[in-house]
Parts: C-alpha cells; sequence; structure tokens
C-alpha cells in the first residue's frame, strides 16, 4: 500500500495516517509507551505529538490506521514502520515502531487489518526483512506477530539494581 491508497476488511477501512488522526495516534503512542515502559513511560504527549508529526508523509515511513466504515475520520488502530539500513551490511529492511489498537470487539480482526495493510506497503517498498520489538508480557501483539510468520530472534535481558546493592545477586 503506497501513501495514498487505502485497504478494506469488512466494516473497516485501512489508510494512510493524516493530520486529522495524530491526537488519536499520540494517544496511542502513550498506551504503547505505558504497556512497554510502567513507570518509566514518556508519556508527555508534545514528544510524541512531535514524533509523530514528523513521520506522517515522510518517504520511508509507513504510517496507517484502522477506521470503521461508518465513521472513516475516527482512527480505531494505529501501525507505524519504518525503512532502515543496516549500517555493516547496507541492506535495507523494516523496523516495526508501533501497532496499537482500541479496546472494541473487533480488536483482533483490527490489529491483523493493520499489520495485513503494514506488510504490503512493506512488500511493496521492497523491504524484505522485518523487525519488531515487543514486551514480554504483551500476549496478544505476541500471537499477531506469530500470525503472520514472524519468529523471536532476541531476547533483551534486563536487572534493576536498587540503590546501594550494585553487584549483589
Amino acid at each position: 500500500m503506497t501513501s495514498g491508497q487505502s485497504t478494506a476488511t469488512p466494516g473497516y477501512l485501512v489508510r494512510p495516517a493524516g493530520e486529522g488522526d495524530i491526537d488519536a495516534i499520540v494517544a496511542y503512542e502513550i498506551e504503547i509507551a505505558r504497556a512497554s515502559f510502567a513507570d518509566e513511560a514518556i508519556t508527555d504527549p508534545r514528544l510524541h505529538r512531535k514524533r509523530v508529526s514528523g513521520a506522517l508523509g515522510r518517504p520511508g515511513e509507513i504510517t496507517l490506521v484502522a477506521a470503521a466504515d461508518a465513521l472513516p475520520a475516527a482512527a480505531l488502530g494505529w501501525a507505524w514502520l519504518s525503512a532502515r539500513t543496516n549500517s555493516l551490511t547496507g541492506e535495507r529492511y523494516g523496523n516495526f515502531r508501533s501497532l496499537a489498537v482500541s479496546d472494541v470487539a473487533d480488536r483482533s480482526l483490527i490489529g491483523e487489518a493493520l499489520l495485513a495493510a503494514v506488510l504490503a506497503a512493506a512488500d511493496q517498498a521492497g523491504l524484505r526483512q522485518l523487525t519488531g520489538k515487543v514486551h514480554a508480557g504483551n500476549l496478544g501483539m505476541r500471537a499477531l506477530y506469530r500470525k503472520f510468520g514472524f519468529t523471536a530472534t532476541h531476547l533483551t535481558m534486563e536487572r534493576r539494581v536498587p540503590e546501594g546493592r550494585a553487584g549483589q545477586p
């Protein structure tokens, strides 16, 4: 899907994100940050607005929203994939930045429609490898990734050390 195209799933439309979607997208980005980083989440709407506004319509950025056919202006979901270049090999790949869907009855269907549209746009852009991070506790996104052929390739381990306990198990 190129920036001007839309795809349809019965009852829903996936279309390029636009300026009118920014408020909804910022809310999704804050929700994603909270789910991924809990108390350390960056939730300043101004920062998310600047980041998202810079991506909309920019070459190499796939930014899509899903909406109900009856309310095409209201974003029920959001997806963002950035084209990147591997600094060592020079190969282009897609970095999945975001995918979020409102808590509605057809949430899974909308998520599948968004991911399918992102994959189609990535294919058109010639991106043959896609990567994405997902929080270990985000079982819904992990299942969605698996459904579309993604496999786990890396695991990030993290340890938080309380003040004064450095080096202790």
